[in-house]
């Protein structure tokens, strides 16, 4: 008995993922000051204010980590590099 594959075809290209959700993601280190990261974040991230930068700064400290921004790849990739040009410390960009 035979089985024949039936492959779908694709919305985009390998690798073309515009779409879904990406995380920019701040991890915590020891030389960027609250001000410096609330700052940066507001001075970066559409929507941000300096109030809310250091709110997300804090989260950034006490966990270890935070979501800065969520969206499609290029503008993730984007700030993600902004961000990293500023001096924060970056994880990896993620698809979610």
């Amino acid at each position: 008995m035979a089985t024949e594959t039936v492959e779908r075809p694709r919305v985009g290209g390998p690798g073309s993922g515009r779409g879904g959700s990406w995380r920019v993601i701040v991890l915590n280190d020891n030389h960027n000051t609250f001000d410096h990261v609330a700052s940066t974040l507001a001075r970066i991230i559409p929507g941000v204010t300096l109030d809310r930068g250091y709110q997300i700064a804090d989260r950034i400290h006490n966990s270890g980590q935070a979501i800065v921004w969520t969206g499609e790849r290029e503008p993730a990739e984007l700030y993600w590099q902004q961000l990293s040009d500023a001096g924060l410390t970056m994880a990896p960009l993620e698809q979610h």
